[in-house]
């Protein structure tokens, strides 16, 4: 550890780091990031190792290990309570080929080279925008990162899956679950991710990681506004400012921007504050990291891929009546019997949805009260549909709340219990004895203006007369099927919800982060969904390129 700073968050001008800093060794800060002052540089860092990653997922944990594997020091800073990120409660997909042990005991012939094939196809959405140099590095990494995994513990069910996304063969594996139950999340049997991140970080402690927990960082310390290496990060720690050395380098891995309206819209401005994220409340994809690398000059990379609606960007909730819509069923009461943080989670999240298994059973309508589209259709038409411009001159841009309606035959039907923890009566779910009494309990953070009751009565009545015309002439559901009709009636948050970030950052094939004008910032680099130019849903681009990034800060201690 370095010597303490002897003033409370002192930073170093710029003379004196120019005069000090650099001919002993030590760091300097960003001027863009902290306010200077007349303190001495080798008194600003409060710890220093090899390699600093912000975030301890899945990206994170590949880079910890493998830097750790290639001989450097490594500190993981986490704002959550616990490591893991989305992945932790991920389905624990691996999207990995390109000939691995596991696609050999299956028969699956795969190479390299039609890994790469695949991804940069021309006929398919998730892969047409993506840079081909970084898609040739992943397919040659595929089969070592494997290997990889294996070798740190990671364990896989005896199957593969496939082909998806813009693979022509099986690649897909998933992990098994992690079997301390009280360091899951969540013991939904589909969600098993635990089983990834769980063995990785097993894995790095036991090689001597450093993880603090509960350190949001701030800011990257750059040499200069946007010149010179980057020399670590400053976190904040219980109300106190902690600054990291970094002697060879940074790792951005934060999650994606999915969580930030601002920047969410930067991409596309339709995404206003009612769209909420998935895996929320557990870990939010804050978007922090591409920021901090925004304001010394990094640059973002093929952010068409955020609206080429392909691949999971956005999705329609299954489980309606729950402000946390994508997966709420797995914090349900039921599954979180073993630990103590998935009941903490789930106090959060305050209830698990009702499940829809036919939506015939429901009409959606928006925060007017009115049909949209054919509610059996999960394409980005229904998204889009869903995004539309409703009359609210006030708030153009975003739908606004979806809602679903539907009556006690329905509830019966779908053997619903429409109680807490099951919905969330708190503004995301409402009852009524009439429809338009319905429409008028409706109230919620983002419904933009009270709905009207002759509006809903009209949209109801209206789908119940293309029940018995047996055609639904204004969006072409198939066969309606019921009429809503018997008391009591229902209304439930059905808005979709936000899912995978498909760009970012902007970095070269060994994971460094590019600036605006296409120069490698020394000493920082990006894995995950914050990092651009490679859209592939899932956890094996954030493996690959977390895995390299470890690496090439060891080895190479972030130069150029």
């Amino acid at each position: 550890m370095e010597k303490p700073k002897t003033k409370a968050n002192s930073v170093p001008s710029r003379r004196d780091f120019l005069k000090t800093g650099a001919t002993a060794g030590v760091g300097a800060t960003t001027l863009t990031a902290l306010t200077p002052n007349t303190a001495e540089a080798q008194n600003y860092w409060d710890l220093s190792t090899d390699f600093v990653t912000i975030g301890a997922g899945t990206a994170g944990l590949a880079a910890a290990v493998s830097a750790l594997d290639h001989g450097a020091s490594v500190i993981m800073v986490e704002e959550n309570v616990d490591i893991g990120g989305h992945g932790m409660c991920s389905g624990g997909q691996v999207h990995l080929g390109g000939g691995t042990s596991n696609q050999e005991q299956h028969g699956v012939t795969d190479s390299a080279e039609q890994v790469f094939i695949d991804w940069v196809r021309h006929d398919h959405g998730q892969s047409r925008y993506s840079d081909r140099e970084l898609v040739r590095t992943f397919a040659d990494e595929n089969a070592p990162t494997f290997e990889f995994l294996l070798e740190n513990g990671v364990q896989f069910q005896d199957h593969l899956t496939g082909p998806t996304g813009a693979s022509t063969v099986r690649r897909q594996q998933r992990t098994v679950q992690w079997p301390v139950a009280s360091e899951r999340v969540t013991d939904y049997p589909t969600r098993v991710g635990s089983g990834l991140v769980r063995a990785l970080e097993t894995s790095a402690r036991a090689k001597g990681v450093d993880i603090r927990l509960r350190h949001k960082m701030t800011s990257i310390v750059r040499e200069g506004p946007h010149s010179g290496r980057v020399l670590g990060v400053t976190a904040l720690h219980e109300g106190r400012t902690v600054n990291i050395r970094a002697r060879k380098g940074v790792l951005i891995a934060t999650g994606g921007s999915s969580s930030n309206v601002t920047l969410r819209r930067t991409f596309d401005p339709r995404l206003t504050e009612e769209y909420q994220v998935a895996g929320e409340p557990w870990s939010r994809q804050s978007g922090d990291g591409e920021l901090a690398a925004l304001d010394i000059g990094a640059g973002l990379w093929a952010t068409a891929n955020q609206t080429a609606e392909s691949g999971i960007a956005i999705s329609k909730t299954r489980h309606i009546g729950c402000r946390y819509g994508y997966n709420s069923l797995i914090w349900g009461e039921e599954y979180l019997s073993g630990s103590a943080l998935g009941r903490r989670v789930f106090e959060s999240a305050r209830a698990s949805g009702l499940t829809v298994t036919n939506w015939q059973e429901v009409i959606l309508v928006n925060q007017v009260g009115r049909r949209f589209w054919n509610e059996l259709d999960a394409r980005y038409d229904f998204f889009a549909a869903a995004m539309a411009y409703n009359g609210n001159s006030a708030r153009p841009n975003g739908g606004g709340p979806i809602w679903a309606i539907f009556d006690s035959d329905a509830v019966t039907r779908e053997e619903w219990d429409p109680r807490p923890p099951n919905i969330d009566p708190d503004g995301y779910f409402f009852t009524a004895d009439t429809i338009a009494e319905l429409a008028g309990r409706i109230t919620n953070p983002y419904q933009a203006k009270p709905m009207s009751g002759a509006v809903l009565q009209e949209t109801v009545s209206r789908y119940n007369s293309f029940v018995d015309q047996g055609e639904d002439p204004d969006f072409q559901k198939p066969n309606p099927r019921y009429k809503i009709q018997t008391p009591p009636f229902f209304a439930a948050w059905s808005t979709p919800i936000l899912h995978d970030s498909l760009t970012g950052l902007r970095t070269n094939t060994r994971a460094q982060v590019i600036d605006t004008r296409g120069q490698v910032i020394p000493g920082l680099y990006c894995a995950g969904e914050s990092q651009g130019g490679f859209a592939q849903h899932g956890l094996g681009r954030c493996l690959v390129f977390g895995r390299i990034a470890g690496r090439d800060a060891a080895v190479n201690g972030g130069n150029v």
